[in-house]
């Protein structure tokens, strides 16, 4: 191991207090995640002949919202502590013992589409281009938090570029909150915005999107520190790996669909 290092940051989890009150960085990481996802759904509805109205936008994020709190907590109780709940089931609560899923919050946001797609009578598919540029820019801010809070870090490494997390031992170690934020947040941005562009069939931004995160969280596993209760699963590769291949294979999936739907279409019109 190098002797040189990065020292990280002497960061107060604590932005700032308003009396009693004290607002952490994580949470205000939440609400600008919110935010921005409000501000691009906002732009996208008011375009002309989008479908969408204000109050079905507000709707959507509020329905988004409640998919992922409560699928990200329930997810990380079945996936990442499911023998802590079932020796202890009312552990399902203890939210301020933290504790989320991304991955279960990706299914509550799935069934949260399904009901407010039944709701304003919206295509499921289309449903998903319109939510899939919403969200990579708020993983960004939400893996930015992990990284101020000094959290899921990454494994040890001599990197120029490692960091010495407080509560991580003596070892400096990957960034991988920061690696987190790059590839899944900002790159998977600008890849679906610039696949937007292109107009592409219906279908195709939401397959970009769980393939473009489920290809990004892959590779980033290989840098992040495994669940000190889990380890390394089958094959060497962590839960979070294993969660993503269905991802992968689904949003691969979808897309050779939206394709080949395209291709067909586009012999019936040739003849």
């Amino acid at each position: 191991m190098s002797n040189s290092y990065i020292a990280f940051p002497a960061i107060d989890a604590v932005a700032f207090k308003i009396g009693p009150l004290s607002v952490h960085w994580y949470g205000l990481m939440y609400m600008l995640a919110f935010a921005i996802a409000y501000w691009l759904a906002s732009r996208a509805a008011a375009k002309p002949g989008s479908g969408w109205t204000a109050e079905q936008v507000s709707d959507l994020l509020f329905y988004g919202f409640l998919g992922v709190i409560l699928g990200g907590r329930i997810g990380y109780v079945l996936f990442y502590n499911f023998s802590e709940f079932l020796a202890h089931p009312l552990y399902l609560f203890k939210v301020w013992e933290g504790g989320m899923s991304f991955h279960g919050g990706l299914l509550g946001v799935l069934l949260a589409m399904a009901w407010f797609a039944r709701r304003y009578n919206k295509a499921y598919l289309q449903l998903g281009d319109f939510v899939a540029p919403l969200i990579p820019l708020g993983l960004a801010a939400g893996r930015l938090g992990n990284f101020i809070n000094a959290e899921l870090w990454g494994r040890t490494t001599d990197v120029p570029w490692a960091v010495m997390f407080p509560g991580a031992g003596p070892l400096p170690r990957h960034p991988s909150q920061l690696y987190h934020m790059l590839l899944e947040g900002v790159l998977l941005f600008l890849v679906i915005m610039l696949v937007r562009r292109l107009k592409p069939a219906t279908g195709m931004l939401g397959g970009v999107f769980l393939t473009g995160y489920g290809c990004a969280r892959f590779f980033v596993e290989f840098f992040r520190e495994p669940d000190a209760h889990l380890g390394e699963l089958a094959l060497g590769m962590t839960m979070g790996q294993w969660l993503c291949l269905p991802m992968i294979i689904g949003g691969t999936g979808l897309m050779l669909f939206v394709y080949r739907q395209g291709q067909q279409q586009k012999g019936v019109t040739a003849k």
